[in-house]
């Protein structure tokens, strides 16, 4: 894995690759993945607070890297050119031989001035977003969602969200189960979709003693195998059902049913991987019900059958 800086490189997203990536161990405790840091020259890089870090590679190494990840530069989004030339054609040439190439907030800008998110749904950081599609009028930039999966190209928000994508690439190469122990190592959730809003309301109660979803959400994680009812939900945080339904999106950025869908998603993955309980009693212990529910939503979700992700996870 190539990780490209540029000068004016935000230190917190070249730090938050290197740590997932390197969270990511097999079960012998073997890391997963050989990240590099590159420049277009070699050496010393400026970054965007008081130090400067060390880049021992060049863009050389972009040429037999599986994937490619482009963190942000202060002034990404000032440039009109979009970035270095060199870097902009070293990141086109190695997606033209098949790597894949990712981006964390206005390194997107790297990407559009590549050509790599024409006619692709892209995100940025929320206040870039308006200008890289006036920029780039050929990229469908989705306002506001943490991050975007479109298969060889990826493109994530503000730091954070970084931390999402690159939890979600480590789950879909290697599976949950692994992403979600790399997230424990580094101390972060295990799993935020990438749909869901960069712009949480109310992650927190603003005062003290005001209510929160928080625990239903936690009663709900205990009883996936039921059906859960939305009356339910309010009566478990004393709320009614319409404030319940607002304050939900407040402080998890999506409703309830699309939260209940990932998490039984999430659960049907685990077993899948750790288990070798049938499709049907695992559709049960997540919650959908029947298979057929179960690999509706989890085509829907992943894009593969339960099957065929056992197949590819499974130990």
């Amino acid at each position: 894995m190539a990780v490209v800086i540029r000068d004016g490189v935000l230190p917190m997203e070249l730090g938050l690759v290197h740590q997932v990536f390197s969270a990511a161990r097999d079960a012998a405790g073997e890391r997963l993945y050989e990240v590099l840091t590159c420049a277009a020259v070699p050496g010393e890089v400026r970054t965007s607070a008081d130090f400067s870090v060390s880049a021992p590679h060049g863009l050389d190494a972009l040429a037999t890297a599986g994937t490619v990840v482009v963190p942000a530069s202060d002034g990404d989004d000032a440039r009109p050119d979009g970035a270095d030339p060199a870097v902009t054609a070293a990141v086109r040439a190695a997606a033209e031989r098949g790597a894949r190439v990712a981006s964390v907030c206005t390194g997107a800008f790297v990407l559009a001035a590549a050509g790599l998110l024409d006619g692709r749904r892209a995100t940025t950081h929320w206040k870039s977003g308006a200008l890289l599609g006036e920029r780039y009028p050929a990229v469908a930039v989705d306002h506001g969602v943490l991050y975007v999966d479109e298969g060889q190209v990826l493109t994530s928000a503000g730091e954070a969200a970084g931390i999402d994508l690159c939890l979600h690439i480590v789950r879909r190469d290697h599976g949950a189960g692994v992403a979600n122990d790399a997230a424990r190592k580094i101390v972060v959730a295990p799993h935020r979709e990438g749909g869901q809003a960069q712009f949480v309301v109310r992650p927190v109660p603003a005062e003290p003693g005001e209510s929160s979803t928080a625990a239903a959400r936690a009663w709900a994680l205990d009883r996936l195998d039921r059906p859960i009812a939305l009356r339910e939900l309010a009566a478990r945080s004393a709320m009614s059902v319409r404030t319940f339904t607002r304050r939900f999106r407040e402080e998890t950025g999506m409703s309830a049913g699309d939260w209940l869908a990932q998490r039984r998603v999430e659960r049907a993955r685990q077993l899948l991987e750790t288990t070798t309980l049938p499709v049907d009693q695992i559709a049960r212990a997540a919650g959908f019900g029947t298979g057929v529910s179960l690999r509706n939503h989890f085509h829907d979700a992943l894009g593969v059958t339960p099957s065929a992700y056992r197949a590819a996870f499974r130990g």
